[in-house]
């Protein structure tokens, strides 16, 4: 699972971050509020740990931002006020869990599992890149008038590349989230995916592709 833990208090944030390692969860620890925003709209992570009073612009402004872009990451708000009213605020620009500081490590990780869980759901019909299109109710890959089905591994692989094409998709993380955390898949099963829908790509006469940031991953291109 990969995290995002937007907090600029840094004891918490370095707290937050050990908890993280010793679930073996990856972390990125962001300490401002535009920055933070940087990340939450063009990384790929499962969670996102958000505070409310940040530098340069409050969680609230971050989470609204990322409803407006149409970025569906689960976000757990943290904050050191109890207010009925801003738990209500935060809920209504769109988190979808709250907590108050102090917490329970136990509640935190309870939190996290059970708003990963819900990521899984089902809340737009496709995704859309350049000429592509992907039906997240049939698992097909479209383009004009022609359409092709996807393995599973495949699916998955297009939906994480697609819910962030301007961003690097490292292969350490479409390992982690397509074949699990402790499976024993490595670099060689992610490129023999990406080989096949590259071949399905063509099959379609796509302009899209995906192209191989050497050392890093993957990023979709073309969709312009």
């Amino acid at each position: 699972m990969k995290i995002l833990i937007v907090e600029d208090e840094i004891r918490l944030a370095e707290a937050l971050m050990q908890i993280m390692k010793e679930q073996k969860y990856i972390a990125d620890i962001v300490g401002d509020g535009a920055e933070g925003l940087h990340y939450a709209l063009n990384g790929n992570y499962d969670v996102i740990i958000l505070d409310i009073m940040l530098p340069s612009m409050t969680g609230y402004e971050i989470v609204k931002t990322m409803r407006l872009s149409k970025n569906p990451t689960p976000v757990l708000m943290l904050t050191a006020r109890d207010e009925i009213y801003d738990k209500v605020q935060g809920l209504d620009f769109g988190a979808d869990d709250y907590m108050t500081k102090p917490f329970s490590t136990e509640e935190l990780l309870a939190r996290i599992r059970a708003l990963s869980r819900r990521q899984g759901e089902v809340v737009l019909d496709e995704l859309i890149y350049g000429d592509l299109h992907l039906g997240l109710l049939t698992n097909t890959l479209s383009c004009g008038k022609k359409s092709v089905h996807l393995g599973f591994k495949e699916f998955e692989i297009m939906k994480i590349l697609m819910s962030s094409p301007n961003a690097i998709t490292p292969k350490e993380v479409l390992i982690d989230k397509v074949w699990g955390e402790n499976s024993d898949a490595e670099d060689n099963n992610v490129e023999a995916y990406i080989s096949f829908l590259r071949k399905k790509f063509f099959f379609l006469n796509s302009k899209a592709g995906i192209e191989t940031i050497r050392k890093v991953g993957y990023k979709l291109e073309g969709g312009a």
